[in-house]
């Protein structure tokens, strides 16, 4: 299983960007959790596809409508699946 863990850097809370990276990723067919971090980021661990994921770290780089993301940082790794859905903790 493709798995990559991001941090979103910019102004990426209180403007919807949890429930942009839950569409975006359970559109995509892709299971795993977004949450915001005390420090301002966003996190997010994504699995399924590479090319799946590929897609959504390339659509995190344009945010919704009122986010301004000034970086993405992606981790990849391969493993056995960790997750059923795609949640907001």
């Amino acid at each position: 299983m493709h798995r990559v863990r991001l941090e979103v850097r910019g102004r990426v809370q209180g403007v919807g960007f949890r429930a942009y990276v839950v569409r975006q990723s359970r559109a995509l067919g892709l299971t795993g959790w977004v949450r915001n971090r005390e420090d301002g980021t966003v996190e997010v661990e994504a699995e399924g596809s590479r090319a799946s994921l590929e897609k959504l770290v390339e659509d995190l780089r344009a945010g919704p409508p009122h986010a301004r993301v000034e970086g993405v940082d992606p981790r990849w790794s391969e493993g056995e699946a960790r997750h059923r859905a795609f949640e907001v903790r």
